[in-house]
């Protein structure tokens, strides 16, 4: 056999392996890692379109090292190995029953442990948000299975539970109605739209999300004899019943729509009833205007992600739905009240806009940039703004609001520890400057800061720097995580709406964006 050739003339090092760079030494100043073929926080399927979207300098090096070859000394860099010939598999799920070895590699790479638990919270506040979701929604499936059965259907296959409307909005009116499914008896709401108001093309095409009311079936049919149909004032109730005509087929024809989620309220009846509660308990019940006015935030974000404008925001419109559990946070605190956070749903949906509105150039704007086109007078800023002295009990007209210069606008008392934020953020969305006003995903964030943090008393010690804002999110979503566990050992309710808010608000919200709208809110 020839001999083997000679080594190279280079200064061997004493390491068998590639040097490392230093571990960091605490977990400020390291970015989350947001996706990795090693945690579970990414959607299967898409492992490797979340890591091609990663700057190459950005990738976390958690692989471990390709063997050295006879061809290559020690000091030269070598190429990361391909997933196949890795000994860490690439779609390892790292959770506690992780195997040692595998979890070695994790930590001895230049990421170090810090980062990977800081990916693995964001992936729990993922999954968890997804299971309170399916809990308040219902699993997808499950509302196919229910579109498929009620397909075809009209009135001779629903029994109507009460004659009178459980609630009426400004559009249409609202009945329960029971359907029978597999021996199972389900409570929808049957919506009749009012003359005038049917928005049957709109609504169908906007897709699911939690603030959008959504529509399981829908038909045309004659109205039960049993409905009774309020009248407006002055005028008698009408019902088929009250008329006897020669043939059943003279009975008006309506389209009915038939709705999973039942409403029992609109916010226009809810704030007309709450204001000894407002004087009573002011700061659960700014609280709760906060939360709701979110979920209104959340629905218009969703249809302006889609080129919609709503463009008829009033309370008549918004309805109340009951969750199907408390929350854990209202347990034993609101029940003396008698008064749990209901889901908000957008149902009117005869004047929205399929086009793009004069004022979305504003809204698609940082916090930093300069004026836009002037939002149009239909605006859904504007009468969001318009809904924060409405709820707050506080008297105005959009015609008065426009006419207000920004600081002249109507004073809101200060009651709670809400109150100011809420009084900034009108004006911030009624400001006379166009390039001032704030869009309807600023105000969502505005809203969350308000609701869960950080509050000002974190600068009065600390200047406000990224960092800082860093470390803030980091420790309140472990904190949150560890409120989570303790609560599923106790005998607690199961994680709520507001819960899943939260959830929502600390998987998605970076020091970047807090900056922002902290400079904007205080």
């Amino acid at each position: 056999d020839p001999l083997p050739p000679p080594l190279p003339k280079k200064h061997l090092q004493r390491a068998e392996s590639l040097p490392e760079q230093p571990r960091p030494q605490h977990c400020r100043g390291h970015p989350v890692p947001q996706a990795s073929s090693i945690l579970s926080n990414i959607p299967p399927g898409h492992e490797e379109g979340a890591l091609s979207s990663i700057p190459p300098g950005d990738r976390s090096p958690w692989g471990p090292k390709k063997p050295l070859t006879k061809s290559q000394s020690l000091g030269e860099p070598v190429a990361w190995s391909s997933p196949q010939k890795s000994p860490l598999p690439s779609q390892v799920e790292l959770t506690f029953g992780i195997a040692d070895r595998d979890l070695g590699w994790l930590l001895e790479s230049p990421a170090g442990g810090c980062e990977v638990v800081l990916g693995c919270q964001v992936g729990a506040l993922s999954r968890l948000s997804a299971r309170i979701q399916e809990e308040l929604l219902g699993p997808e499936k499950h509302q196919r299975l229910l579109e498929m059965e009620l397909r075809g259907k009209n009135w001779a296959a629903l029994r109507v539970l009460e004659p009178e409307p459980c609630c009426e909005s400004g559009d249409a009116w609202y009945f329960r109605v029971g359907f029978t499914l597999e021996q199972t008896q389900l409570v929808f709401a049957a919506k009749v739209p009012k003359p005038g108001c049917s928005s049957l093309g709109v609504q169908s095409s906007l897709g699911a999300h939690c603030s959008i009311q959504r529509l399981i079936g829908r038909f045309s049919d004659h109205l039960p004899r049993e409905l009774v149909l309020p009248a407006r004032p002055g005028e008698q109730s009408w019902s088929p019943s009250t008329e006897e005509p020669a043939c059943p087929t003279t009975y008006p024809v309506v389209q009915v729509l038939i709705s999973p989620e039942v409403p029992y309220q609109t916010l226009a009846g809810f704030v007309k009833g709450s204001h000894s509660l407002h004087r009573i308990s002011p700061g659960h019940y700014e609280r709760l205007a906060c939360l709701l006015l979110l979920q209104l935030c959340m629905g218009l974000e969703h249809l302006q992600l889609q080129n919609m404008g709503h463009g008829d925001l009033c309370p008549e419109n918004l309805l109340l739905v009951q969750c199907p559990c408390p929350s854990q946070s209202q347990q034993g605190k609101e029940a003396p009240l008698g008064l749990f956070l209901p889901r908000l749903l957008i149902s009117s949906f005869f004047k929205v806009k399929d086009k793009q509105r004069p004022c979305s150039t504003s809204q698609e704007q940082d916090w930093t940039k300069g004026p836009a086109a002037p939002p149009s007078p239909e605006a859904d800023e504007l009468h969001v703004g318009i809904l924060i002295y409405w709820i707050l009990h506080v008297d105005i007209s959009l015609e008065n609001a426009l006419g207000f210069r920004s600081n002249r606008l109507p004073e809101i008392p200060s009651l709670s520890i809400y109150s100011t934020g809420l009084k900034r953020l009108a004006m911030l969305l009624l400001h006379r400057d166009p390039s001032k006003r704030v869009s309807i995903k600023q105000a969502r964030s505005i809203l969350q800061v308000l609701l869960w943090g950080p509050r000002q008393e974190l600068f009065a010690r600390s200047k406000k720097t990224l960092r800082l804002l860093q470390s803030w999110v980091e420790v309140k979503r472990a904190l949150l995580l560890l409120k989570f566990a303790e609560n599923s050992v106790g005998v607690g309710a199961s994680p709520g709406l507001e819960e899943w808010l939260c959830c929502q608000y600390f998987q998605e919200v970076t020091e970047h964006t807090l900056y922002q709208v902290t400079q904007a809110l205080y």
